[in-house]
Order: C-alpha cells, then structure tokens, then sequence
C-alpha cells in the first residue's frame, strides 16, 4: 500500500548549538528535541537510579541472598529483550560476588509468556530460593502467589504496563509502576535489570560487602553493551535517556569492548563492527537472538551472550543463523499462504477492512508475528496472525488442545491492548487471556471463537480509527540538496543518531530521473538515478515485482535514507528507498 508522503513543517531551531549542521538542527527540533543538553549522550546525564522506585528492597533482598549463599535463579523472556536482560543479570551476579545464581527461560511453545506457576514449579525443584524476573512479572500474580506459598522471595524487574493490581512480589522495580518517579517511562527489560544492577553494587559498597569478600568492585558499565542491543531490539522509545544507553553501548562496541557472543552476532551478520549502528541491532543482530525463542529454547540465545570466548560464541552464532534462516523460510512460506487467503476475499487497497485476523492450522505459532508485523505494514491495518498451540519439543502442533494463540501488531492511532481490553470487557468469554502494548499484543482465544472474534475485530477497529489514521504516511525531512548528498554528510547523518523508535531516522524525498532500474536477490529493485547531473545508487528492498522494474517510467519519486554503501573496502552514497513511485 502506497503512503502518502508528508514532509514535516519547518520547527524554530534557535535553542540549539549554531555549531550544528543546520540540516541536524532542524532534523533534531522536529524530532522534539528542546534542549542541548538532550544532545549529551554521557553517562552522566542518566535518570538517577535513586528515582526508579523498588530498588532499596530490591537490593536489600538481594544482598541477604549473597550473604546466605542462596540459590538466585532468574526467570526470563524468549525475545532478545529478554535474552539480554537475562544474561545482564547473570554476568552482573557473579561480577558482584554470587556463586549460586542460575536462568529459567519458559519455552513458549508449552508453557508461554512469563511467571506461571509451573515455571514457578520447575524452578522450586532445581532448588531456587529467590527469583528474580527481567523483562516480566508484573502481571504474573498467579505465579508470585505460588512462589509465595513455596516460600521463595520474588523480586520483579519488569518495563510493562501493570495491571489494576500487582502481584505480591517482595519487590517490584518497574518505571511504570504507580507512584514511581523514574523522568523514563520508555526503558526496556534491559535497562530496567541494568539501573538494579547499578544500585544493588551502590547498596554492596555501602554496606562493606567487596572488602568483606575481597573482591574488586565491578564496573557495570561493562554490561552496556547488552543494554543497547536488548534496547534497539525491544524497539523501545529512544527517549533521552534511552539514546544515551544505547549511544553509550555502541561505543564500547565499536572500540572493541565487547563480549564474544556479540561480536560473533556482529560477524555472522556480516556488519562492521568499527561502525556498527543501532538499527544494526534492530534488523541483524536482534533477529538472530529471537530466532531462537521463535523456533526452539531461547537458552541458545542467551548462552551465546554468556560465551567467554570467541571460537564457542561463533559456533553459536552460526546456529543461531541457522534458525534465522528456517524462521525466514517459515515466515515466507506462511506470507504466501496470507496474501492468497487474502487474495481470495478479494480486497483491494481501496476496499481493505479495518482490521485484518488470520488463522491456519499448520502456521507456526513462534513466527506469527513477523507475518502480523508484514501485513501491517503491507496494508497499513492493525493485524492479528493466529496459529494452533504447539508441543513444546518438536514444535509439534497439538491438534486436540483447542486453544489458538494470537500475535497482534498495530498502525498508529490504534492501542491494540486497549481494544483487546474492550472486546473482553463487552463480550467476556471469547479472549481466554491477552496482554501487550499500543503497537503489539498477544492473545489467545477457542478456535471455535475466531470468526466471531474476527467479526468483533472489524467492527470495533472501525469504530476506533479515524479516517486520517487509515492513511498510511511517511514523514519526510524534505528535500536534500545534491551539495548535501555526499559521504560527509551521509556520515554526520550516522553520528547524530541513535535513530530508532520515536526517534526516526532522517527520511527525504525527491523526484529523480531513472537511469537503471534492475531485480537483485528475487524481488529487489536496484537502482541508478540522476539529479543535476549527478548519479546516485539506490536499493529498494521487498518491490511489488509485478510493477517494477518499469521500464515505461523515466521519472521516480523516491522516500529515501542517506546511507553509506561499502564494498571491497570502497565507500559510496547509496539512497535507501523506503518507497518510490
């Protein structure tokens, strides 16, 4: 689906440093950027840790269980959120002294999201005495309770939107919290696991703790590195502080500082680690992690965080490829299978409902959200993929449990979460559980129930989207100049960011004269265009293949990035289509 291009107006630029590029300064007060010191991206100008709510129980607990020699087991996430927070928090441990700390994964093919109570359970029978959850549990009160009543201590570290009640942890750091005065609402599972970690060694220094055990006092800002990539992959708001963290990261990554599993990642990938971005961890690194919890044990993912060499973090890398690449021929195979089921409704871009629910019995449940991810931005509607429950060691569908489980993904103007919230509030019965965020959500619901969930879905996204919010837009920072089209400035574009969530990259567009136009790699289309007498390459990934190349066309308008293409150790602009007509 076509989007309307829109560039975005012109803002007063005044209150920002003259020794910017004026085009930065521009792009930076369009991107709500009110003061310089927004710009400074040290580590010193981080929310304190003192304001994040939970952390003196938190640590306090924590420290009794060093003491008592207690066994920590940490509960984590299947998704690179929390894959990185899981390992953050197992190097973090025995950076500050724990001899006795060990990581549970849920496998989401049997047992789902988070805290149940028989993650709970599997976790008291390996001996856990204290759990710890990154990236979940705060809306786990079933699970809390049972950990309750085995008697372990719980404290959760979460980023997600509580409920109308907490669980009963012991401690509960969550930014989002009622009552918690943490400027960064946005933090990722990461972050969160980080700033504890940060205040648990503060609480340990004070209370003598490394010269009682002779150790030397760690520096967590090792563990940034994990932080930038479990931010960038969670696609998070890059808030301030959240750029600082991920700024920070990048850093030490491309100074070399870095732990094996990510420089593996990095070499599997095949990216630069000199010149490593975020969007690298967003679209290379990220997706090779989650492949694992996609489509087997999550545990994969975080041991090759945890290698402490090179030669057995590149052995896991490469397995972890491996996955992401059978997750790419699942996700492929199952878009073909979409678009026909779609193609038989017979929708067109002028004729496409409001929302959009799928199921098919044979999808693989571990990737239904890529595909949601797809249509949406392909037809830009909220899009919901359901797929039958899986058994948990093979990835086996289980066809005589009934449940179908769901992953939603959302356009701007849509809170997925609140409308599933709505459809159960006004017919209760039909959603067995939901949960998620504005832009992404998970459900589950009887089989028998999809065409009438399916029905609600459509009639209720109707009534919540506008008729504006329905109109795919990309927003431009206007026209570039060719004076500006350059590997300088292509390289200052790099260095302003990290772009990311809320936080866009710079987009510009422009009408060019075609001068090549080719398929590369099945179905993209590249590109050589002319502008004053200057050729510039360009690459447009994913084309409708049955309307480019086109050979009738002498003109194209292209929504581009300013990039830098490097090949046999040369360097060039290459303009990064984002869309073109």
């Amino acid at each position: 689906m076509q989007k309307q291009i829109i560039r975005r107006e012109h803002v007063s630029d005044e209150h920002l440093p003259s020794t910017l590029h004026p085009i930065i300064r521009q792009i930076y007060a369009r991107r709500g950027v009110t003061d310089k010191a927004q710009l400074e991206l040290t580590a010193s100008h981080l929310c304190p840790v003192e304001t994040l709510k939970g952390l003196p129980a938190a640590c306090e607990l924590l420290h009794l269980a060093l003491q008592e020699r207690k066994n920590i087991t940490v509960i984590g996430d299947f998704d690179a959120d929390g894959a990185t927070s899981t390992a953050l928090m197992m190097e973090a441990l025995q950076m500050l002294g724990s001899s006795n700390h060990h990581f549970l994964v849920p496998n989401r093919f049997k047992y789902g999201y988070g805290l149940t109570p028989e993650i709970v359970d599997i976790a008291a029978s390996q001996g856990a005495q204290v759990l710890v959850t990154v990236d979940n549990g705060i809306s786990c009160t079933a699970g809390v309770k049972r950990a309750k009543a085995l008697g372990l201590q719980v404290v959760v570290t979460d980023h997600h939107l509580p409920g109308a009640t907490t669980p009963p942890a012991d401690a509960i750091v969550n930014p989002n919290q009622e009552g918690c005065n943490f400027a960064s609402k946005s933090l990722a599972g990461v972050g969160v696991a980080f700033y504890f970690m940060l205040a648990l060694r503060k609480y340990l220094r004070e209370q003598g703790w490394f010269a009682q055990e002779n150790i030397k006092e760690p520096n967590i800002a090792q563990l940034l590195d994990l932080v930038a990539l479990g931010t960038v992959a969670d696609v998070v708001s890059l808030d301030a502080n959240n750029r600082i963290l991920v700024e920070q990261g990048l850093k030490r990554i491309r100074a070399g500082a870095t732990r094996p599993g990510i420089q593996a990642l990095i070499e599997i990938a095949g990216k630069n680690q000199q010149k490593l971005v975020a969007s690298d961890f967003g679209f290379a690194l990220g997706p090779r992690i989650n492949a694992a919890g996609r489509l087997d044990d999550m545990a994969f993912g975080i041991n090759c965080l945890l290698a402490k060499d090179l030669s057995t973090a590149r052995v896991m890398a490469a397995d972890l490829d491996d996955l992401n690449k059978a997750r790419r021929e699942i996700e492929q195979g199952m878009q073909i299978e979409a678009e026909q089921v779609l193609a038989g409704l017979q929708f067109s871009e002028d004729n496409l409902p409001h929302g959009i629910s799928l199921f098919h019995a044979d999808w693989h449940q571990g990737v239904i959200g890529i595909v949601a991810g797809r249509l949406k931005e392909k037809y830009h509607r909220p899009s919901i993929v359901f797929a039958k429950a899986s058994d948990e060691s093979a990835n086996i569908i289980d066809h005589q449990n009934d449940e179908i489980k769901g992953s939603a993904r959302s356009i701007p103007g849509l809170h997925i979460r609140d409308l599933l919230e709505y459809i159960d509030s006004q017919h209760p019965g039909i959603i067995t559980k939901f949960g998620g965020h504005a832009m992404a959500a998970g459900l589950s619901i009887a089989a028998e129930q999809f065409e009438s969930f399916s029905k609600l879905f459509e009639k209720y996204a109707q009534q919540w989207l506008s008729q504006e919010a329905l109109t795919g837009v990309l927003a431009s920072d206007g026209e570039l100049l060719t004076q500006d089209m350059t590997l300088t400035f292509a390289q200052v574009l790099r260095d302003a960011g990290p772009w990311g969530q809320n936080f866009p990259e710079p987009l510009f567009d422009d009408v060019f004269t075609l001068v090549q136009q080719r398929i590369v790699g099945e179905k993209h289309l590249k590109l050589v265009v002319e502008k004053d007498q200057q050729i510039f390459d360009a690459i447009a990934f994913n084309v409708d293949i049955k309307r480019w190349p086109d050979h009738q066309a002498k003109q194209v308008k292209l929504a581009y990035r300013l990039d830098i293409n490097e090949f046999r150790g040369k360097q060039s602009v290459q303009l990064m289509v984002e869309q073109l007509e």
